[in-house]
């Protein structure tokens, strides 16, 4: 029987559904928010495996591809092993609900979360801490929750509960909290340098939001929990216990004094193996197994260790509960790394090297649940074996590593001023050596890198893990209870907490709580805010004496980056057909090339000189021509009217005749030959982005003489007169010429490029019966446009009879598109060509414009020529 539970968080409604599902496991349900739906299943094995000496929990998360509607991306469409999203999904279900199994079970248990819907606004990693923490509850597996989660964001100063991605676009704070009906048991995330005090008020919001979700689970199990089953811990006998005790005696608190990690293990090592000898002689191997003399020496241990702190006031490295280790550093000790550091803290030490990349090395990842697709800063966290002095398998990265690495990269980000450092920025942390809180090393290793690498980094960031030793009576309630700053491995195992806290001298920028208790109270929570503050000013001045500002220039082999703005209506013209233009530039210059839909274009390169031919191309192939600006220009093309001439990369214009020269230009070639380069100053740009150019009005205000055409042509008996607008060579509004060698029109094409004519004309309507008297060739007609195609237009030239315009014959120089010279309706002139071989009837508007002009003029014109200086004359119809 299905069951369902709703609760209320932050206006929102979350809906917790068990009996429907997986009812084979021994709790599943689904939770929902939104038209997002996880399945959560918890199952747990009958008996333990023999020899099994800890607990084996396994908490799996995983998403799939048809829960967004979409197929995965690779060669074989299917989900293949779990991405960093995922892992770390399974690191937040895993971590609060692994103190609340009973100590000493060491049945096998999985917990198995699966994206069944995904909405792309509310992420589901909070429900799948949910539905673990429900699914355990309803099961009959031991477990002492429930638990609620929730994220917490915040706008405006205004905290906000499950909020969704839309909303935490604009959030600075992005905190996933866990809690019990009265205590802190998890957190983890980040922030914009978030004072403490909000920070902790961020703590209680989210404390009092979750309670909702833990009154519907004890409505739930209430419903349909199942009884908890007898389970049976394997412990030490208590007789075996004191006796491991005695015979360790006061060997043990020595041993724990001693100041280095290596000698201290030895010693506690050697007193282990001679108490595991003498139990074994004295209660026989029947009894005293491996398990048993380690759990024994386990107990003994931790007795110690909690016993200095909580009695002795002691630490085991000697140093005061507020104390922070000592720390060194150094910077620039790689010479090709682009940034590089080692940071020590007592005998954990990291070494942090930072590589600067364009924004094309930015790792892109699908992102089913919503949220960030590219990654613009990037930490990877290595954890060798031989960093703790062990041997062990050497393989990829972890789940702990990864876990580490996002930590410290959380930590960092708010401190990269990404927009004005428009770089991908790689943080590589390789730990050298571990004696407790490495990715809080790597946070400040991090940093001095980053400086090193001259990244202007807002202001430095340091972390610091504060851990605690506590007391409980009977109730389970804390009675007494150290602050431990800076705390070191065996500090870390046998106490109680690891609350890592990173930020800068203004406020938090990472966090992350991991108890072995049930929970926290949060006044204690507070404190901890406050000691981890302490702390990290006090490490912020330790390494301002390493490097305390970023270097004013980039390492000689990072990438040296130019960023340019330019009109967004020009990166077609940059980019070029099929990429022709940049691609062309990238070769030449050498340098990467990155433009953005806004308009950015991004230059990186090594050579400085290759740095140059990119931005002065780009800023040349971007620039508008000014007004009465003068340019240098090549001569590109000549026609009878004048010549074009390129002034900015890619763009030209038209220095008419009659601006060659204050004299009488009969023919343009006297002045100007192709190839050469001359001073040109722009008159204006038309409404269609045309460019009238003059080299006379250039020459004048240059103060050169501007000089008789040489060769002594004969003067023309008058000047060319300008064409109509509507004639004049259609150019892009990016000014782009066309291909050199082309300007003077093309070949003419017979026929239509294969298109039939048939019985309906090109517009598609019937084809009116032919009246009146059969067509001339040779003869020109005044027609009228009935359809238009890109390869030309259809006239209707006599009544009933029509005939093809074909693109070529439109006018004398190249026309791009038909509709710029002839549109549906108009009435123009063209001459009859005659029939092709397919009896298709072929017209000029070309020829009857250049016969018309000869009429009128005396001598040919071109049709439909460049806009000349002169008054224009109308096309005679």
């Amino acid at each position: 029987m299905s069951e369902k539970v709703i609760a209320e968080v932050g206006g929102r409604s979350i809906i917790i559904e068990s009996g429907k599902l997986a009812k084979q496991a021994d709790g599943a349900v689904t939770v929902q928010l939104g038209e997002t739906i996880v399945i959560v299943a918890a199952v747990a094995a009958t008996k333990a495996k023999p020899g099994q000496d800890f607990f084996p929990l396994t908490v799996d998360y995983r998403e799939k591809a048809a829960a967004a509607g979409k197929f995965p991306g690779g060669y074989f469409k299917r989900e293949g092993r779990p991405t960093e999203k995922e892992i770390l999904t399974c690191r937040l279900t895993d971590r609060p609900i692994r103190p609340l199994f009973p100590k000493g079970w060491y049945n096998e248990v999985q917990v198995q979360s699966v994206l069944l819907s995904a909405d792309g606004e509310n992420d589901p990693d909070i429900l799948s801490i949910i539905g673990a923490s429900a699914a355990l509850t309803v099961s009959d597996i031991p477990w002492e929750g429930p638990l609620g989660a929730v994220r917490v964001g915040r706008v405006g100063g205004k905290f906000i509960a499950s909020p969704t991605h839309t909303e935490m676009a604009d959030s600075d704070l992005d905190l996933v909290y866990v809690g019990n009906d009265k205590d802190t048991v998890m957190f983890e995330g980040a922030a914009d340098e978030l004072p403490e005090a909000d920070f902790c008020a961020a703590l209680r919001f989210a404390q009092e939001a979750i309670q909702p979700i833990i009154a519907a689970q004890k409505v739930l199990q209430g419903k349909i929990g199942k009884t908890k089953r007898q389970i049976k811990t394997n412990v030490v006998p208590d007789e075996i216990l004191n006796a491991a005790k005695a015979l360790a005696g006061d060997r043990m608190v020595p041993a724990l004094l001693i100041p280095g990690k290596l000698a201290r293990e030895a010693a506690c090592k050697a007193i282990a193996d001679d108490v595991g000898v003498q139990l074994l002689a004295k209660f026989g191997p029947e009894k005293i197994t491996e398990f048993v003399v380690k759990d024994a020496f386990y107990f003994i241990q931790k007795e110690g260790v909690r016993s200095l702190v909580l009695d002795s006031k002691k630490r085991l490295d000697g140093r005061g509960f507020a104390d922070i280790r000592p720390i060194s550093g150094e910077v620039g000790l790689l010479p090709r790394a682009h940034g590089s550091a080692i940071f020590c803290r007592g005998e954990t030490q990291a070494v942090t090297l930072v590589t600067l990349g364009t924004t094309e090395d930015s790792q892109e990842f699908d992102a089913y649940t919503g949220g960030q697709t590219k990654k613009q800063i990037m930490l990877h966290y290595n954890f060798p074996n031989f960093s703790v002095g062990e041997t062990g398998r050497i393989s990829g990265p972890g789940r702990r590593e990864i876990g580490h690495g996002a930590l410290a990269e959380r930590s960092i980000k708010p401190a990269v001023p990404l927009k004005e450092f428009p770089y991908a920025v790689r943080i590589t942390s390789e730990i050298m050596e571990s004696n407790g809180s490495t990715s809080m090393a790597s946070v400040c290793g991090a940093t001095l890198a980053l400086m090193d690498a001259g990244v202007p980094v807002t202001r430095p960031v340091a972390g610091i893990s504060v851990g605690i030793c506590t007391d409980h009576d009977d109730k389970d309630v804390i009675t007494r209870y150290e602050l431990l700053t800076d705390i070191i491995g065996w500090e870390d195992a046998f106490c109680d907490m690891d609350c890592k806290i990173a930020g800068t001298s203004k406020g938090i920028t990472g966090f992350q709580l991991d108890l072995k208790l049930r929970g926290l109270p949060q006044a204690i929570m507070d404190q901890t805010v406050e000691r981890a503050r302490v702390a990290r000013l006090f490490i912020l001045g330790e390494m301002a004496k390493i490097i305390a500002a970023p270097r004013s220039n980039l390492s000689k082999y990072a990438p040296r980056i130019v960023t340019i703005k330019i009109d967004p209506e020009k990166i077609g013209a940059l980019i070029g057909p099929g990429g022709k233009n940049i691609k062309r530039l990238v070769e030449e210059s050498g340098c990467e090339i990155n433009i953005d839909d806004d308009g950015t274009v991004n230059i990186y390169s090594v050579s400085e000189a290759g740095m140059e031919i990119a931005r002065q191309a780009i800023t040349g192939m971007t620039a508008e021509a000014e007004i009465n600006k003068i340019y240098k220009g090549k001569v590109v093309t000549i026609k009878e009217f004048g010549a074009f001439v390129e002034f900015l990369p890619g763009k030209d214009g038209l220095v008419h005749i009659s601006e060659l020269s204050n004299k009488r230009v009969n023919n343009t070639e006297d002045v100007v030959k192709l190839g050469d380069e001359i001073y040109v100053k722009c008159l204006g740009v038309d409404e269609k982005g045309r460019v009238r150019l003059s080299r006379k009005a250039a020459m004048e205000d240059r103060g050169e003489e501007v000089g008789t055409p040489s060769g002594g042509a004969p003067e023309r008996s008058e000047r060319l007169e300008r064409p109509e607008p509507s004639e004049r060579p259609e150019r892009s509004g990016r000014s782009e010429r066309p291909e050199r060698g082309e300007r003077g029109g093309r070949p003419e094409r017979g026929g239509d490029r294969g298109e039939s004519r048939g019985p309906r004309r090109g517009d598609g309507a019937p084809k009116p019966e032919p009246t009146g008297p059969e067509p001339v060739v040779n003869q020109n007609y005044r027609g009228k446009v009935v359809s238009t195609k890109d390869f030309g237009a259809f006239v209707e030239y006599l009544p009933g009879r029509e005939g093809l315009c074909h693109v070529s014959e439109l006018a004398s120089f190249r026309v791009k598109r038909t509709e710029d010279i002839v549109r549906v309706g108009d009435e123009i002139w063209v001459k009859y060509l005659g029939l092709d071989e397919k009896g298709r009837v072929r017209l000029s508007r070309k020829s009857a414009m250049e016969e018309r002009e000869k009429e009128t003029t005396g001598e040919a014109t071109p049709a439909a020529a460049p806009a000349a200086p002169a008054a224009p004359t109308e096309e005679t119809k």
